[in-house]
């Protein structure tokens, strides 16, 4: 009888084993995307455990992904201003998450909105709203979302559908969040106007952040000052390095196919990757990476980072697409793994764009 046991252990093994080499680290309940529209939120749960929700409350200018999860459960993602942590920091309140949007479509700032922001700076700010789930599917290896938004204006135009298919994956050290997000001009042109308040971001937890010994002034498009004062920086660990070898404060405006934020969590070690795609506009992306906890991909603000302007356009009726991953790994990283995830990624099949406008080289 023992005998069998162990025969049938091996095998099952075995044939386990054989699905690839990440094979034996999937998790075992599969992906579970949970959609509930009540709440205005899809709930998604790796081998049972909270990965991170897709959130739309009336409190946020735009949906985002909130909060999100490493596979040990230690949040990466800052609290403030839905859930304040103690000994976190406090600014910027549209930072949430993780969350798609620009400084300068049309002239409205989609960025910087928020219900802090002042009553007349309102005629100036666009909004995101969700419109619809189109698709939400639970799966062994990956689970799967697919929504629409409309970009409006003020008073009460839309500018832009959106339509952002969400691909989620884990296996017992790792978590992967795919986005994929078509943007369509509807009856009128839409221009991305060069901006730095931009566009594929989140905002990490204070573990992460970068240590800092000095107060520093932070600049918003429409000229708003945001001052950010020295904190503790115990158990705040964090450090950035791009593809191209750049390291800490350095990052922040040059490009990289991907940039890496390694530090430790809860005693543990953690990397947060977020890897461009090549058939985005403005590939390889600048980074708009800041020590204080806002990582983000901005493919569209070349004139700030002392290139030739890029303003990306849409005629009426024409799209763009733009494609990320981010990984989150319950471990120290380095970037010959992360080039590695990075080559892979490239070569997945691009989707068709449609756009007007040259980035700078």
């Amino acid at each position: 009888m023992r005998k069998m046991l162990v025969a049938s252990l091996l095998s099952a093994f075995a044939g386990f084993a054989g699905f690839g080499g990440t094979a034996a680290l999937r998790a075992a309940g599969g992906v579970d995307v949970k959609v509930n529209e009540a709440a205005k939120r899809v709930d998604v749960t790796i081998d049972g455990k909270p990965f991170t929700s897709y959130i739309w409350p009336s409190t946020l200018k735009k949906p985002v992904l909130y909060p999100i999860r490493t596979a040990k459960g230690t949040l990466v993602t800052r609290g403030y201003p839905l859930d304040p942590r103690k000994g976190e920091r406090v600014d910027h309140p549209h930072h949430v998450g993780m969350w798609l949007n620009h400084g300068d479509v049309n002239g409205l700032d989609f960025w910087n909105n928020s219900d802090a922001i002042p009553a007349e700076q309102a005629p100036k700010m666009g909004t995101i709203y969700h419109r619809k789930i189109v698709d939400a599917k639970s799966g062994a290896d990956k689970g799967e979302l697919t929504v629409e938004t409309a970009w409006m204006t003020p008073d009460g135009k839309q500018l832009l559908r959106e339509t952002t298919r969400f691909v989620f994956r884990g296996t017992a050290d790792s978590r992967t969040i795919d986005r994929t997000t078509t943007l369509t001009a509807l009856d009128q042109k839409v221009v991305f106007k060069d901006n730095k308040e931009a566009f594929f971001g989140m905002r990490v937890a204070r573990g992460l952040e970068q240590p800092s010994n000095q107060p520093e002034v932070f600049t918003d498009a429409s000229g708003k000052a945001t001052a950010v004062p020295v904190l503790d920086n115990t158990g705040v660990t964090g450090k950035y390095i791009s593809s191209e070898g750049k390291q800490g404060d350095d990052v922040w405006g040059t490009r990289g196919k991907w940039t890496l934020l390694g530090g430790t969590l809860e005693g543990g070690p953690v990397t947060i990757a977020i890897l461009d795609h090549p058939s985005n506009p403005g590939y390889p992306t600048h980074w708009h990476a800041r020590g204080y906890g806002l990582f983000a991909a901005n493919p569209l603000g070349n004139a700030v980072f002392k290139e030739p302007p890029f303003d990306l356009t849409l005629e009426p009726g024409k799209s763009v697409t733009f494609r990320y991953r981010v990984l989150i790994l319950d471990a120290a990283a380095g970037p010959d793994r992360i080039e590695r995830e990075s080559k892979a990624f490239a070569q997945e099949a691009a989707p068709t764009t449609a756009a007007s406008g040259r980035p700078g080289k």
